[in-house]
């Protein structure tokens, strides 16, 4: 491990050599960078794959292309073309960091990694990565393609979700890191780690670091980096209540801004499908003409399953004798209001379609 970064170490080296003949140069966010698409850009690349992120942010760019326009915009715009793309506090968190942009710093993002952190949804590597890439100064990053390259390279054993393991990495990310060419190097480790040292069947007969790669010479690349203690996930149940007026259009209501699907709209949830006639005549006071029970089915998230029970409502009543509130509505499926859907709900209306 070299002393300290230089711009001609080995390592940076063989990695700048690879990505300037294999790297990943024509992604969206590549064109016309500042920090604006870079941040988002980054920050929808959390935890999800580039190829999916794509569309996204092509749309996103395409309706809020500014810092300012995004400062400017409701949270359910935001959240409508969040939907599908998951983990819904980015995209609040990233409506949040820029109101403040614009309210506080002038429009202006912050150009150090300490700056940047202290915006909402912003962590030490997304930080990096902007630093380096949208402002041409070095800056370490350690997303997750980055730990998997650097953990098997140096067999660093245990999960980097503990503490000491994470400071060991960063402290390798941090020697490794050039002082020339700061963004194609952060942009040539993310590729390495998404193409070729990918969590199952690495490529390592095309990686440039596999001469000297420990966990290669090993022979237990799977190994690295440790995985995360497995616990069984407990299992929780609902009942999603899909209200039809005689019209077609759908109840959908607003959840809290915390906790699972924050801010987002939602079917009314009961604990037991069988309370479902009694709900409609506590909440509009007219009985359904009909209930059926659809497939359940199992939704994941990282810390529990949620086991849902869809329940089809239709009412003998239209939107106008159903009165809205500021966090209820009628969604009329021919023409959607724009306003974010957790995943089973936008599946669900387009089975109700």
């Amino acid at each position: 491990m070299p002393a300290s970064p230089t711009p001609d170490s080995p390592f940076a080296s063989r990695v700048l050599h690879w990505f300037d003949r294999h790297g990943r140069k024509d992604l969206p966010w590549q064109h016309d960078t500042n920090p604006y698409r870079v941040w988002v850009s980054e920050i929808m690349l959390q935890q999800t794959q580039v190829k999916t992120v794509i569309p996204y942010f092509e749309r996103f760019m395409r309706a809020m292309p500014t810092v300012q326009a995004l400062a400017a915009a409701s949270e359910d715009d935001v959240l409508h073309l969040w939907t599908g793309l998951g983990y819904y506090a980015r995209g609040r968190n990233l409506h949040r960091a820029a109101k403040h942009v614009c309210s506080e710093l002038g429009g202006e993002f912050p150009r150090t990694v300490e700056g940047l952190c202290e915006l909402p949804g912003i962590g030490r590597s997304t930080a990096g990565a902007i630093v380096s890439i949208a402002c041409g100064q070095r800056a370490v990053i350690l997303d997750g393609n980055v730990k998997r390259v650097l953990a098997r390279y140096w067999a660093v054993a245990g999960w980097p979700g503990q503490s000491a393991v994470h400071e060991q990495l960063w402290q390798i990310a941090g020697q490794y890191t050039p002082t020339e060419r700061s963004a194609d190097y952060s942009q040539a480790m993310m590729d390495l780690g998404a193409t070729l040292c990918t969590r199952s069947a690495p490529a390592c007969e095309r990686c440039p670091l596999a001469g000297d790669c420990q966990a290669l010479a090993l022979g237990q690349q799977s190994s690295f980096p440790g995985r995360k203690p497995r616990k069984k996930l407990p299992v929780k149940s609902t009942a999603f209540i899909m209200a039809s007026a005689s019209n077609g259009d759908i109840w959908l209501e607003r959840r809290p801004r915390s906790g699972i699907w924050g801010g987002l709209w939602c079917f009314p949830e009961l604990a037991d499908p069988a309370q479902a006639a009694d709900w409609c005549l506590d909440r509009w006071g007219v009985a359904p003409d009909s209930i059926e029970l659809w497939p359940g089915f199992r939704h994941t998230f990282s810390h529990y399953h949620l086991d849902i029970q869809p329940v089809r409502v239709t009412l003998p009543t239209d939107p106008a004798a159903v009165m809205e509130a500021p966090d209820r509505l009628w969604y009329n499926r021919e023409r959607p209001a724009a306003v974010g859907l957790a995943a089973p709900v936008a599946s669900l209306l387009a089975q109700l379609a």
